[in-house]
């Protein structure tokens, strides 16, 4: 029998930390690793697209042009909710009615949220003095649209790949660019960024951060003032020739510098062989490299943008000079212009169901698409949404069933990711959110389910 005095007394511990001290400092160091390679999404506004532009045609009202020919585009082919509805198969109702307004208003309010000056493949190879030249005045275009407050939110250059046959011209280009535009307007612009195209190996990504530290030091820049994002094109940086992925090593190399990447969807299938008539957004190959980015970057920082849709909405026939167009004409125009949204549109769909936020845009008419793609997304699903997550957070996270869906703890910061997607992208307001969940400002802007519940 054991006596009292040798009886454990409630709650007394039989390990000896003493003896696990060693295997304990060994786990701290590497959660604390681990914490430092993944801290989370970035807490600013990522934009929703990128349009790319080719040099040669860029000046400081590049945003407000691209903007009013997104606005003709749907009072010409979406002037009404029931016919954009009909274009882009979104049913009659109360939805309908919120895209159409929403993206009217967000076409006449901010039509780009972020915009790519192309040095690459929508400028082409040109002569040295000729690329010089546009190199200048995209600078000082810049600075202008800096003075004049006319330049998108975000805003950067894709210069072109850092082979040996085109390293050369591409750091030349990146320099009077970031030069000429610091001397003009005494900083860069917000939210600046270099698109560096079709990474294959990782002494690219460690001599682009040389290229910008030595550009920060000689124009008196803050040090990682200069930030960069990468064109996932090829397989090598998908799958490496020892069978890893060279994602993660980028991000490591990158020195903090590395904002995004950016998924290239005809240069990535052309790389494997797959014909042109098969070279779309949806193709499986595309969908397998977005997977191994999205498994690779999760919590790193590094946002990620899906690709284009090359088949643009612009119509067949255009009137002569002094002539209309006959009614036959005029129906071969919307029949183009609508086939073409809808294929954008179902793009767009397709990438937010697989969790890519940001996309490509090539033709300002996809814009149109692009907001109503994103807006009916989040409106046609957000009403049940919060109130599941409602319901969730009134339970205090203990399991809980909401009409025939079942949710336990691990689906609280989904839901909560939806409503902070549904705000970035414009769908839905804070404080429509607010009323929607019964959640605070704070627990939005905090971002963490975690913390919702530890609040309560």
């Amino acid at each position: 029998m054991t006596s009292d005095t040798t009886r454990r007394t409630p709650g007394a511990t039989a390990l000896n930390q003493l003896l696990i001290a060693d295997a304990t400092a060994d786990l701290r160091e590497a959660n604390l690793d681990f914490a430092r390679r993944h801290p989370g999404d970035p807490a600013g506004r990522q934009p929703v697209h990128t349009v790319y532009g080719g040099a040669q045609l860029f000046g400081a009202d590049a945003a407000a042009k691209i903007g009013g020919v997104a606005q003709r585009a749907m009072r010409d082919y979406a002037g009404t909710p029931s016919e954009l509805g009909a274009a882009l198969g979104i049913a009659e109702g109360a939805s309908l009615d919120a895209v159409h307004a929403r993206v009217a208003e967000k076409l006449a309010r901010e039509a780009v949220e972020d915009f790519r000056i192309d040095f690459e493949d929508g400028y082409g190879n040109r002569a040295d003095d000729e690329e010089d030249h546009h190199a200048v005045v995209v600078g000082e275009e810049l600075a202008r649209g800096m003075a004049e407050g006319t330049l998108p939110p975000f805003i950067g250059i894709r210069v072109k790949t850092l082979t040996e046959e085109l390293r050369a011209r591409s750091v030349r280009t990146l320099d009077i660019v970031v030069a000429t535009v610091v001397r003009k307007a005494g900083r860069l612009p917000d939210n600046f960024v270099i698109t560096i195209p079709k990474v294959t190996n990782a002494a690219q990504v460690i001599y682009t951060v040389a290229v910008l530290r030595q550009l920060e030091r000689e124009l008196g820049l803050a040090d990682g003032a200069l930030r960069f994002e990468v064109m996932v094109e090829t397989p090598q940086i998908i799958i490496d020739h020892e069978g890893v992925s060279l994602l993660p090593r980028l991000v490591e190399i990158g020195e903090g510098r590395i904002t995004g990447a950016h998924f290239g969807t005809y240069d990535y299938t052309a790389s494997l062989n797959i014909t042109a008539a098969h070279q779309r957004m949806r193709h499986p190959a595309n969908d397998f490299a977005k997977h191994v980015m999205q498994v690779t970057l999760a919590a790193t920082g590094v946002w990620l943008s899906d690709g284009s849709t090359a088949v643009l909405p612009v119509p067949t026939h255009r009137a002569p000079a002094g002539a209309t167009l006959t009614e036959a004409q005029r129906r071969e125009n919307r029949a183009a212009v609508h086939g073409a949204w809808k294929l954008h549109y179902d793009d767009v769909r397709h990438s937010l169901v697989g969790g890519f936020y940001q996309g490509w845009d090539l033709h300002p008419a996809q814009l149109v698409t692009r907001y109503a793609a994103l807006y009916a997304f989040f409106l046609e699903g957000i009403d049940a949404a919060g109130a599941r997550l409602r319901n969730f957070v009134d339970k205090a996270a203990q399991a809980t069933l909401v009409g025939n869906v079942f949710d336990d703890a691990a689906t609280g910061q989904g839901l909560l990711n939806f409503f902070l997607r549904g705000i970035n992208s414009g769908a839905v307001t804070e404080a429509e959110a607010l009323t929607m969940t019964g959640l605070t400002e704070e627990d939005f802007r905090g971002r963490s389910f975690v913390k919702i519940m530890g609040s309560r």
